[in-house]
């Protein structure tokens, strides 16, 4: 198109892909700036960190769940078998030989199947002729970060 002796140029703009028009100079915009990825890094490094602490803990929430779950089912078993046989168990073993549960679980927070026992010479009922195992607890001294309690007086 042409307006008196110059000729104009079109409106539209060139292409944007891989070139801008700054002042006149052509500089290219590939790739990011050091400083763009030192940030981006460093958001990232921020969110891990956050995640990380967030993963320690459900998996500690979930281990004191496990043990609270095996706390109640091994002492469902006791008062199952007590109940049944006239006499409480003298291991944990006769709940397994008697079919009570399972397997003796591993407590989550040792790693070992090394549950405290208490055995008390009373007689739950009349008909019992001997005394045995009344109650159970993990054998860990280490206390509960959520409910501030050692985890061998669950």
């Amino acid at each position: 198109m042409r307006i008196g002796r110059k000729t104009m140029r079109s409106i539209s703009l060139p292409s944007l892909a891989g070139r801008l028009r700054k002042n006149g100079r052509r500089s290219r915009a590939e790739g990011f700036s050091l400083l763009e990825l030192m940030i981006v890094l460093t958001i990232i490094m921020i969110l891990a960190s956050i995640a990380a602490g967030r993963y320690d803990k459900s998996v500690q929430r979930s281990k004191e769940a496990v043990l609270k779950q095996d706390l109640y089912t091994l002492r469902q078993a006791i008062q199952q078998y007590t109940l049944d046989k006239q006499a409480a168990p003298t291991a944990l073993d006769d709940l397994v030989s008697a079919k009570y549960i399972g397997a003796i679980p591993v407590d989550p927070i040792t790693r070992a199947k090394d549950w405290h026992v208490d055995s008390e010479a009373v007689l739950l009922t009349p008909e019992q002729t001997s005394t045995g195992i009344t109650d159970v607890h993990s054998s860990s001294e280490t206390i509960s970060s959520f409910e501030n309690t050692a985890y061998n007086t669950w």
